[in-house]
C-alpha cells in the first residue's frame, strides 16, 4: 500500500480489512530484530556502527603537546642519564655583581634526548690454517662460539628484524628499507626470508618447553579467529593462563585441535565462550565467558526482553564487581555472596519471559548453571576469557594489514612468535626482550620449575 486510500469512500468491511492490514505490519515491525553491533554480540568494534565525535572547541581543545594521563605534565626523568649539565649564574643580569661565590639553589631541571646515529658492529673473522708436517692434514683454526661461518646476521639482528616483521607487520620491503636508511644495515628481502627460517629452528627449544608447561597446567583458557593461508581461510588457536600462551594455525575448527594440543591432559578447569569444540574440552569443570553473555544479554534487552535479560545481566555484573575484590573480603562474607548469587539465580531462571530471546537464553542458562559462576568458588579463575581474546588481537591485526600467510613455515613462525612473546608478557618482558630470550640457548624464556 503505497498511498492510503480515501476513507470517506471504503466501506465498513473494508475499514475493517485495512485496520486488519496495518495490525499486522505494526506486529511484524515490533517482531523486527535488533541490530547486532558490538555491544550485543561477538561483532569485533571495528565493524560495528561508530559515532560521529564532536570537534572539541574552547576550552575543551585537547592540548596535544601537554602529557596525557599524568598529573603535572612531562615524561617521567631518567633517574641515570648518560650526562648532566650544570649551569650556575656567574653574573647577575641586572646590576652585573658577580654570583660566583653565592650558594645557588636548584629551581628547574629538565630532559633534551637524542639518539646518535645507528651503525651495526661488524665483525670479520679470519681463520687460518696450516698443514701438519707430522701427517700432513690441512688443520683449521677453531672459533669462538658465536662466530661460525654461516649467515653474517647475529641474534640481535634476527630478534630486531623479527620484532619488527611479526610485532609490527612491516612488510619485507619496507622492512629491508628501514633496516637500510635507519640502521645503516644492507639486508636484502631474501636475506630477511633465510633468516626467519633460521629463526623459526631457534625457536623450537622454547615452544617445546611452553609446551610442556601447558601439558600440566591446572588452568586453561582458549579461543580462535580464522587466519589466511595461500588465499583460504585456516584458523588460529591460543591456549593460555597466567604462566604461559600457546598459539597454533590448523585448517580445522574443530575439537580434534583441543584434542592433539593436550595430547591426553585434563586440566581441572577450563575458560572459554560458547563455540561447540570449546564445549568438548578434556577439563574436569568449566567456566562459561561472561563477557559474551553480558552481550547476549543486552541483545535480549534491545530484541524486547523485559524479564529475563535484565535480571540476568545485572546479576553478572554484580557478580564480576564482587569478584575484582573477592580476596579483600572475609570467608564468611565470601560463601554469604555466593548464597546470594545462587539465590538470584535461581529467581531469574524461574521466571516466565514471554519475547523469543529471553525465552532462548534462560533455556542456555538451565542447561549451563553450574558454570556460570564458579569463579566465586576459586579466586584463581577469571570470569571472563579477555586474556585469551588478548591474545588474538595482534593476530587479527597482522591477518588485515598482510591479508595473510604465503607458506606454510611462515604461518608456523608467526604462532611460534605470538606464544613466544605472549608468554615473555606474562613474565613481564617486551616483545622484544621476549624474542632475544627464545634466540639465546643460554637463556630461558621462564622457569620450568
Amino acid at each position: 500500500m503505497k498511498e492510503l486510500p480515501d476513507l470517506k469512500q471504503l466501506t465498513d468491511s473494508d475499514k475493517d480489512r485495512l485496520i486488519q492490514t496495518l495490525w499486522d505490519e505494526l506486529q511484524k515491525l515490533q517482531q523486527k530484530k535488533p541490530k547486532k553491533t558490538s555491544k550485543n554480540s561477538s561483532l569485533p568494534p571495528a565493524q560495528g556502527f561508530k559515532a560521529a565525535v564532536s570537534e572539541p572547541s574552547g576550552s575543551q581543545e585537547i592540548n596535544r603537546s601537554a602529557s596525557v594521563g599524568r598529573c603535572g605534565g612531562g615524561r617521567k626523568l631518567t633517574p641515570n642519564p648518560d650526562q648532566i649539565i650544570r649551569a650556575e649564574v656567574n653574573r647577575c643580569k641586572t646590576c652585573g655583581v658577580s654570583l660566583s661565590g653565592t650558594l645557588q639553589q636548584l629551581l628547574q631541571r629538565y630532559e633534551k634526548v637524542e639518539i646518535p646515529p645507528i651503525r651495526p658492529v661488524v665483525t670479520q673473522v679470519e681463520r687460518y690454517g696450516c698443514t701438519c708436517p707430522g701427517c700432513g692434514e690441512v688443520q683449521l683454526a677453531p672459533v669462538p662460539v658465536g662466530l661460525e661461518p654461516g649467515s653474517p646476521f647475529g641474534d640481535g639482528v634476527a630478534a630486531l628484524v623479527t620484532t619488527l616483521r611479526y610485532g609490527h607487520a612491516i612488510s619485507y620491503a619496507r622492512l629491508s628499507q628501514l633496516m637500510s636508511e635507519v640502521f645503516n644495515l644492507a639486508i636484502s628481502e631474501g636475506a630477511l626470508a633465510s633468516l626467519f627460517q633460521r629463526v623459526k629452528t631457534q625457536l623450537d627449544p622454547s615452544i617445546a618447553a611452553i609446551v610442556q608447561r601447558l601439558r600440566s597446567s591446572r588452568l586453561v583458557g582458549s579461543d580462535e579467529t580464522s587466519a589466511r593461508l595461500r588465499g583460504k581461510t585456516v584458523w588460529e588457536w591460543v591456549f593460555q593462563n597466567a604462566q604461559v600462551c600457546l598459539h597454533v594455525i590448523r585448517p580445522s575448527r574443530g575439537a580434534e585441535v583441543i584434542e592433539h594440543v593436550m595430547a591426553g591432559h585434563r586440566p581441572e578447569i577450563w575458560v572459554s565462550d560458547l563455540f561447540s569444540a570449546q564445549k568438548k574440552h578434556p577439563a574436569s569443570d568449566w567456566q562459561v565467558c561472561l563477557a559474551h553473555q553480558l552481550r547476549d544479554c543486552q541483545y535480549g534487552i534491545d530484541a524486547g526482553d523485559t524479564i529475563f535479560s535484565p535480571r540476568m545481566k545485572r546479576l553478572v555484573l554484580r557478580a564480576c564487581a564482587w569478584h575484582r575484590r573477592w580476596e579483600q573480603l572475609s570467608a564468611s562474607t565470601q560463601y554469604q555472596y555466593r548464597c546470594r548469587i545462587n539465590r538470584e539465580l535461581d529467581q531469574a531462571l524461574a521466571l516466565c519471559p514471554t519475547q523469543a530471546d529471553g525465552i532462548r537464553l534462560q533455556t542456555r542458562y538451565r542447561n549451563l548453571r553450574e558454570h556460570l559462576f564458579l569463579f566465586l568458588a576459586d579466586t584463581t579463575i577469571a570470569p571472563t576469557n579477555n586474556a585469551s581474546e588478548q591474545a588474538l588481537r595482534m593476530s587479527v591485526i597482522f591477518r588485515k594489514v598482510t591479508n595473510g600467510f604465503r607458506s606454510e613455515w611462515g604461518k608456523d613462525l608467526f604462532a611460534d612468535i605470538r606464544s613466544v612473546v605472549n608468554t615473555g608478557k606474562r613474565q613481564g618482558l617486551s616483545a622484544f626482550e621476549s624474542i632475544s630470550a627464545a634466540l639465546n640457548p643460554h637463556q630461558s624464556l621462564f622457569p620450568l620449575s
